[in-house]
């Protein structure tokens, strides 16, 4: 969780609908305001109340029925109804459950909280937390942070005793937890260590924390983020005491980074910061979640330019880092081996995730194995620090859509400067100048892809561009709520040259957002530029462009050397765009399109050097992931 330096009401209120049409009409302090999707668009916080409720909104995605969502948490699987619970931040913490990760059903009338702050331990706010699914009296158990005192913030003193970790347990399969009558079960952050933050437990399993620390089998573990003033940012490990969860043995930091440090030169993995934020310990194989298999992270970073602003340096990246844990001078040691990048956009953060065993309802339907699960927090006001038009909206935020994580691989590849510099992959095996490597992979979870995937199918006909300039799509989509996906090729003269080529979507004679692959920074950019008319009007919508670095190595393929193919998944989800690229890429972002005809695609390339786009599918309508809800 990302404590604001002054506390806010998350409280939902009540939203009046929008009409989808392209001209609604509006009374806002006595004046009339036509709103026209056919027209340029006024400032829009003059707008009524609710009144672009609809504007945005996308149909795919996690979010509540109104107000603004914060960090993804407490998920767990329901042993007694196998379903799986998706959780949030929201005016306290919500949620909802899916039996399909495709359709979700809120866990209370109106998206109420299942806990909400004000009691002994947590006075002033709920932070994150993770769920035992069959805990105190096997039932779903609680352990989050309790916040008695505000601000907490990585560049200020920490005040003693601010953040706790307390317990709480539903009877009513999730719709309401209830807190312990009793005091934290961790009161404290270590003893004399001076925290930048001590919040967000993880709880987790993990064969090789047994076997090396002798542990009783399935002992559950904790993992509590933070950091320690003028030192770093660090994960401070737990271990469970007693059958109860009433104590937790603290086993020290167990990883911990210089403040500020980089990943090899930080192009990979951007920087660990100054504080960690919403941890998750997991292990991982080739098909997915496996106790045994090899032990991931993923993190939250908090970090800033320098100098240093007490109060106002405040930048976030969403990591991951794979690694050894192994027994160093009597202690258990976290030693990463790659890192990276979770997802790129700037405004994505707070990842959490759990396990979803083969045995739920949703992976029984679709026969998969023991996975893991993530999602991660799009805002939509940059972290409350852009002056959006949250009233006329009367939503901010979403969840990006689900991902299965697992150990993927990236065979064939040239041994070269390449593919053996440090980054957010590792050498497996080389043989005869032909190396393997491994990385994390991560995919649109099977289920919702599967979804996305159904509905109407349309063919574009693929294309060879060797000059530059937009080239219009023979097919347009019917609304701005679709996936594409293509495969580039692109020739060998293209390494390091100027050469750009990918797309424009949401795109008219007023606006367009253009996604592409840039070879002289190894970089995917989204180029929000032009993708808002509204962002020239009103204050607080977001068009400073985003980028993350993703290589396409060298590699042989049919006895031949060339470049890796570049695999294109992009959804819009009419704000949201997500594109996902090579199963090992993410960048996500806003794009908040205006006028109603902004709903053309366009192959882009400019540069030196002929272009293949092939294997293009639109598929056109996506979902309504709430079906049971009236808007």
């Amino acid at each position: 969780m990302k404590p604001s330096l002054v506390v806010a009401a998350l409280a939902a209120t009540s939203a009046a609908t929008s009409a989808a049409s392209s001209t609604v009409s509006q009374w806002t302090k006595g004046q009339r305001h036509s709103v026209n999707y056919n027209k340029a668009p006024p400032n829009l916080s003059t707008l009524a109340n609710s009144s672009l409720f609809e504007t945005w909104r996308p149909r795919a995605h996690v979010l509540p029925p109104s107000g603004q969502i914060g960090d993804p948490c407490m998920h767990y699987t329901d042993p007694s109804t196998g379903l799986f619970h998706v959780g949030w931040l929201h005016g306290g913490a919500s949620g909802a459950t899916t039996d399909d990760l495709v359709t979700y059903r809120d866990l209370n009338p109106d998206g109420r909280p299942f806990i909400v702050a004000g009691g002994v331990n947590d006075p002033i706010a709920v932070f994150d937390g993770s769920v035992i699914p069959a805990g105190i009296d096997g039932k779903p158990t609680l352990l989050y942070t309790s916040v008695s005192y505000l601000p907490i913030q990585w560049t200020i003193p920490y005040t003693r005793g601010s953040e706790t970790q307390s317990l709480a347990v539903s009877y009513d399969s999730g719709r309401n937890f209830t807190k312990l009558r009793q005091g934290p079960v961790i009161p404290s952050a270590p003893f004399a260590v001076n925290v930048t933050g001590f919040r967000d437990p993880f709880v987790f399993q993990n064969a090789k924390l047994d076997s090396l620390l002798e542990s009783s089998p399935q002992t559950w573990y904790t993992v509590i983020s933070g950091g320690v003033h003028g030192d770093g940012p660090s994960q401070f490990l737990y271990r469970q005491h007693d059958p109860d969860f009433q104590y937790w043995e603290y086993l020290g930091e167990w990883w911990h980074e210089a403040a500020n440090s980089t990943w090899g030169n930080g192009d990979w993995a951007g920087q660990w910061g100054f504080n960690f934020e919403v941890a998750n310990i997991f292990s991982l194989d080739k098909n997915g979640y496996n106790a045994e298999g090899e032990v991931f992270t993923t993190i939250g970073a908090e970090w800033s330019f320098e100098p240093i602003v007490p109060e106002v340096s405040d930048s976030r990246q969403m990591l991951w880092a794979a690694g050894n844990v192994t027994i160093q001078d009597g202690a258990l040691k976290f030693t990463p081996t790659m890192a990276g990048f979770l997802d790129w956009g700037a405004s994505a953060y707070a990842a959490a995730g759990k396990e979803l065993p083969a045995d739920t309802q949703a992976s029984m339907k679709s026969k998969s194995p023991d996975r893991f699960i993530t999602y991660v927090w799009l805002t939509g006001d940059f972290y409350g620090t852009h002056n959006f038009p949250t009233l006329q909206q009367n939503w901010t935020g979403a969840l990006l859509l689900p991902r299965e994580l697992s150990v993927g691989t990236i065979s064939n590849v040239v041994d070269n400067e390449l593919s053996r510099e440090t980054g957010s992959w590792r050498i497996s095996s080389s043989n005869l100048g032909v190396l393997e490597l491994v990385t994390l992979k991560q995919e649109i979870v099977r289920e919702t892809m599967s979804q996305l995937t159904s509905g109407v199918s349309i063919i574009e006909p693929g294309k060879t561009l060797g000059s530059s300039g937009p080239v219009a799509f023979q097919h347009r989509p019917k609304s701005k709520f679709y996936i594409l996906t293509a495969s580039l090729s692109f020739p060998a003269s293209a390494r390091g040259s100027d050469l750009k080529a990918g797309f424009e979507v949401l795109s008219s004679e007023f606006e367009t957002t253009r996604i592409y692959y840039q070879f002289s920074n190894e970089s995917i950019i989204i180029d929000r530029t032009n993708s808002s008319a509204a962002s020239s009007t009103t204050a607080g919508i977001d068009a400073r462009n985003e980028s993350g670095k993703l290589r396409l190595f060298d590699v042989i393929e049919n006895g031949e050397e060339k470049i890796e193919t570049l695999e294109l998944t992009i959804v819009v989800d009419n704000s949201i765009v997500e594109v996902h690229a090579n199963s090992r890429f993410v960048i996500s972002t806003w794009a908040r399109s205006w006028y109603k005809a902004s709903k053309d695609i366009r192959f882009i390339h400019d540069g030196e050097g002929e272009v293949k786009f092939g294997n293009i599918m639109i598929h056109e309508g996506l979902f309504d992931a709430w079906p049971e809800r009236s808007r």
